[in-house]
């Protein structure tokens, strides 16, 4: 199986999409996107991801002339294309090279050089859909390093909003090829307080004397579909919860560390730039939120 794509309507695979080069998400990066990803062949929270587009592309002032039921229909319709995503019958095991990673993209349309928007009568719709990217085992077993990014911060608020799930990708691209250079999976950013605020692909927790922690939204990050949920799985365990601006010496001081994405669930950090995070080891905490957060996204009783 390869990723599909669907442009517009038109589906087909990856090598022979096409979308016009005056499209303005690829002359300057206007546009939205969500990923979401499936359990069982059923897509997972796209309820809130799709809501999560809707608020983004209203705060670039991009109308979206698509019904929920019309991005589910063509994300659906790619993924059967990909060979992907087919509901399992209760009870039966799932193959999971069948579960599907699907990107929607909403940009500001096909028009002239200029950034006015009458210029783009219509917006265009992207959705991507290939096979989910597997996370290596070890990564949840053992943990993984990350970097705290040194070269740059995050977009500043009154800049370009970090609530916005933007195109321009290009302060996230920025920071994570730091964490490459060093070896590690991830890259942490301050803001323009000096505070901690998200990582590059996603959300950063800590656990400290048995209570999780994670960055307020004004710290200037993204409002974390993962995140919000795992705040929910917590409330469940009555494992405290609480957001609270976050500084180096709290991330090096946690007894445990992890970050939330999408497509990767409850990733435990074990490493920051060459300190480890309490004994080295992934913690308990982490371990029950992970465990009951795969069993909610399961369905398990």
């Amino acid at each position: 199986m390869s990723a599909y794509v669907n442009v517009n309507g038109v589906i087909t695979d990856a090598a022979h999409a096409v979308i016009p080069v005056y499209d303005h998400g690829f002359l300057y990066g206007e546009g939205v996107y969500e990923v979401f990803r499936t359990y069982r062949g059923e897509p997972f929270l796209l309820d809130r991801h799709l809501a999560r587009l809707r608020a983004s592309a209203a705060r670039i002032g991009l109308d979206v002339p698509f019904t929920d039921a019309e991005f589910e229909r063509r994300s659906l319709d790619t993924m059967m294309a990909a060979g992907l995503g087919t509901p399992a019958s209760p009870g039966e095991p799932y193959p999971e090279a069948n579960e599907a990673y699907v990107r929607i993209l909403l940009t500001r349309g096909v028009g002239e050089i200029t950034y006015d928007p009458a210029a783009c009568p219509f917006p265009s719709l992207v959705v991507i859909a290939k096979p989910l990217p597997p996370t290596p085992l070890p990564h949840y077993e053992n943990g993984i390093k990350v970097v705290i990014v040194t070269d740059i911060i995050r977009n500043h608020p009154e800049s370009v909003s970090p609530l916005i799930k933007s195109n321009n990708l290009l302060n996230n691209a920025l920071g994570m090829q730091q964490a490459v250079r060093a070896g590690a999976q991830e890259a942490v950013f301050r803001n323009y307080r000096g505070e901690l605020a998200e990582c590059a692909q996603s959300n950063l927790f800590i656990v400290t004397g048995g209570t999780v922690k994670t960055p307020p939204l004004d710290a200037g990050l993204l409002a974390g579909i993962t995140r919000a949920f795992t705040i929910e799985v917590a409330a469940g365990l009555a494992i405290p919860c609480e957001e609270a601006a976050l500084t180096d010496a709290a991330l090096f001081g946690a007894d445990e560390a992890f970050f939330t994405s999408t497509t990767k669930e409850l990733v435990p950090i074990v490493q920051v730039d060459d300190q480890m995070i309490g004994d080295g080891q992934v913690g308990s905490v982490t371990k029950r939120l992970l465990a009951e957060y795969r069993r909610r996204a399961h369905g398990r009783p």
